[in-house]
């Protein structure tokens, strides 16, 4: 997994060292404009988070911002024909934004195309 994020955001830093406890080999890249990483990700400004984290395997997804890793083991369980899966903005509660497994918020599935709405993919703290 590579995770791309701005250097000073701590609660980035906090979901990555949750992905590397959950047994994901991390890569970090600290980049001061995710700008153009996002653009690259297919990643529209409305789901946008505060980081992105592209995950290798048999089929490439793209987590952005604080995906929680129930959402993540249903994307790789099911794997989807999409582009990610986004939890949009900041959540508070969510995975390395104080980890409240109570915290509801939901994380969107997104295919790139600007043409498709996000689906709902994950209900954290009801699924």
């Amino acid at each position: 997994m590579s995770v791309y994020k701005t250097p000073w955001c701590g609660c980035c830093e906090a979901w990555v060292e949750a992905m590397k406890d959950a047994g994901y080999a991390v890569t970090v890249q600290d980049l001061e404009d995710l700008t153009q990483i996002k653009k690259q990700a297919e990643v529209s400004p409305d789901l946008e988070g505060c980081h992105t984290a592209v995950l290798d395997g048999e089929r490439q997804y793209v987590l952005e911002g604080h995906v929680p890793l129930d959402a993540i083991d249903k994307l790789l369980r099911e794997e989807p024909d999409m582009r990610g899966i986004a939890a949009p903005g900041m959540p508070a509660g969510s995975l390395g934004m104080g980890d409240d497994s109570d915290a509801e918020y939901n994380v969107y599935a997104f295919t790139g195309s600007s043409a498709d709405t996000p689906q709902l993919f994950y209900q954290a703290g009801r699924d």
